[in-house]
């Protein structure tokens, strides 16, 4: 057998060791607070969402205008256009220029009929002294005029237009009762 080593005297226990100042303790230690402070990051991020979600409602609402503002200003371009061509019509039969008026019907109707012819008829119509447009009818391109005849009497008409494939002008293709 061996036998057991010399046992000297006993040593002192270990001194406790402290961490050295800016060392972070280890783990088990708790935090001077539960949780990080918020501090209104809340109300921060609301007011964010909120103040895009106003900026995006104008900027939709703004474009939504101007569609509807181009929309309604192109249509009473197109009312003005087709009241232009059917008044000029309208004012050259009753000055009784009848070449002048032919000249603003559509290509099919100075087809359907010559400018003697025309002239002949139109002549044969009683006098227009007055006339008064309605609305514009976009599918047909019809546009309604109430007409005023020299002797009082009056009824609507209506205007049957086609647009000139060369000018983009309104032409007058027919006037019918």
């Amino acid at each position: 057998m061996n036998p057991a080593p010399p046992q000297g005297p006993a040593l002192p226990p270990a001194p406790a060791v402290s961490p050295a100042p800016g060392v972070p303790q280890g783990p088990g230690v708790f935090p001077p607070f539960p949780a990080p402070p918020v501090e209104g990051k809340g109300k921060r991020i609301g007011w964010g969402i909120g103040i895009a979600a106003v900026i995006a409602v104008l900027v939709c609402g703004g474009g939504l205008a101007a569609v509807i503002g181009i929309g309604i200003s192109a249509s009473g371009s197109v009312q003005e256009r087709a009241e232009a061509a059917v008044g000029d019509y309208l004012d050259a039969v009753k000055a009784k220029k009848y070449d002048e008026a032919y000249g603003l019907l559509c290509d099919q109707a100075q087809e359907d009929e010559s400018p003697a012819e025309f002239r002949t008829r139109v002549a044969a119509e009683e006098a227009i002294t007055g006339y008064k447009f309605g609305d514009l009818n976009f599918v047909t391109y019809s546009l309604p005029v109430d007409v005023t005849y020299t002797g009082g009497d009056s009824t609507e008409l209506e205007a049957y237009l086609r647009q000139d494939s060369s000018t983009g002008g309104f032409e007058l293709c027919s006037l019918e009762e």
